[in-house]
């Protein structure tokens, strides 16, 4: 299958918690970072989500909020992963910015040419990539 999300994060589920209607399914990347994403219970028995299940996180570049010195603890999003900026693209009214995770997966994340500018982020700089869990799709092979 081909998909047009531009993000596929591959790791191992390390946890499930299920609720009345929807679970957190929680992945350890390749190379340590973690991602929490909230689907249906009814997606988690379908795709046999369980602890160790290898599984990969998809994620749109537009759906990625890109900021620097964010502190985990003061936002409401529950992924804020840290990340070097690899790449810049800039068009005439959006940027593309390709970032490294600090566990080595890659990222890409598409914001406003003004927020790049704003937050002056160029290759080499430090970032923290920002995503609902709820924005998170989880695929498995």
């Amino acid at each position: 299958m081909k998909i047009s999300a531009r993000n596929i994060l591959v790791g191992t589920v390390s946890k499930v918690t299920k609720g009345a209607v929807n679970s957190e399914v929680d992945l350890t990347l390749t190379g340590g970072d973690k991602i929490a994403a909230i689907i249906t219970n009814e997606s988690v028995d379908t795709l046999g989500l369980k602890e160790g299940k290898k599984a990969c996180a998809i994620l749109k570049a537009s759906w990625v909020i890109l900021g620097k010195d964010l502190d985990p603890k003061k936002i409401s999003t529950r992924n804020v992963l840290k990340a070097t900026v690899t790449k810049v693209q800039e068009g005439a009214v959006n940027t593309e910015v390709q970032l490294k995770l600090s566990g080595g997966a890659e990222l890409t994340a598409i914001i406003t040419k003004e927020s790049c500018h704003t937050l002056g982020l160029k290759a080499g700089e430090q970032a923290s990539a920002a995503f609902k869990a709820s924005s998170v799709i989880v695929g498995v092979e």
